[in-house]
């Protein structure tokens, strides 16, 4: 590589960062415009890192609520609300809109209609209690502050490292929206994204690192498989489908390894 193309590898990383971080945040962000021209799809390998930004917040949020007394169980629910208030509740709109497009449509048609309409139903309700619920439930049962901060870190890395391999994937379930928007990530994108996501794991999970691999790559590809046979492809709000999905299991595993008995 010469030191032109080395000058201008950097500044493409960066700017992808900060595409991520923008497009998965809603963290305030100086203009740059160069990134924000950028195409979605080569920014994907950087998901995990943003990732890693989301949960050290919500760690964060933990160990004060721990440091003030507050039960772990109520710690972890306002950790997971400042998580959601982190990402605008992207991944977890997501989540609801595609429970209720399953639940309440019969042909994908009618299913893509649901999954478009900003009300909520009893089906995306039902499964928000349960993943919230599930999470909150999985973060008190690890307890220890600095075991929280590395499970976080792991399951919200490997969620959305695995976010790029679905979109190369698959295509679009619908002619505009997110996937004819972002584009296609290629194969070293979404191979460094998966990558980083494991490595992190590996480094951060405080147990059943291997376990957590597993279980978030498994419900990830089910939920794909799920949105092919549903809806012929991916919407954004089946990759936010995909990420909570696989974060919740991520988190119940590890817990389940760190639990006595588990």
């Amino acid at each position: 590589m010469t030191d032109s193309e080395r000058e201008q590898l950097i500044p493409a990383i960066y700017g992808d960062i900060y595409a991520s971080v923008v497009f998965l945040t809603r963290l305030p962000a100086p203009p740059w415009a160069e990134a924000a021209r950028r195409p979605l799809a080569g920014a994907m390998w950087a998901f995990p890192l943003s990732g890693v930004l989301v949960a050290t917040v919500m760690a964060a949020i933990y160990a004060g609520g721990a440091e003030c007394g507050l039960p772990p169980v109520l710690s972890a629910l306002i950790a997971i609300a400042g998580g959601a208030a982190l990402t605008g509740g992207l991944h977890e709109d997501g989540l609801a809109d595609f429970a209720d497009g399953l639940g309440g449509g019969t042909t994908p048609e009618r299913r893509l209609e649901i999954m478009s309409d900003s009300r909520i139903g009893t089906y995306g309700v039902l499964v928000l209690v349960i993943s919230v619920g599930g999470k909150a439930a999985a973060l008190a049962a690890i307890g220890d502050v600095f075991a929280v901060f590395g499970a976080l870190v792991a399951a919200a890395a490997i969620s959305r490292g695995l976010l790029p391999i679905v979109v190369a994937s698959m295509e679009p379930a619908k002619e505009d929206g997110l996937g004819r928007l972002a584009g296609r990530p290629t194969a070293p994108v979404w191979a460094i994204a998966l990558g980083l996501g494991v490595a992190i794991v590996i480094l951060a999970a405080p147990g059943g690192w291997i376990g957590c691999l597993l279980a978030a790559a498994i419900t990830a590809l089910a939920t794909a498989w799920i949105a092919r046979q549903a809806i012929g492809g991916y919407t954004g709000d089946v990759l936010g489908a995909v990420q909570q999905a696989a974060e919740f299991l991520a988190l119940v595993l590890i817990a389940g390894v760190m639990t006595p008995g588990g």
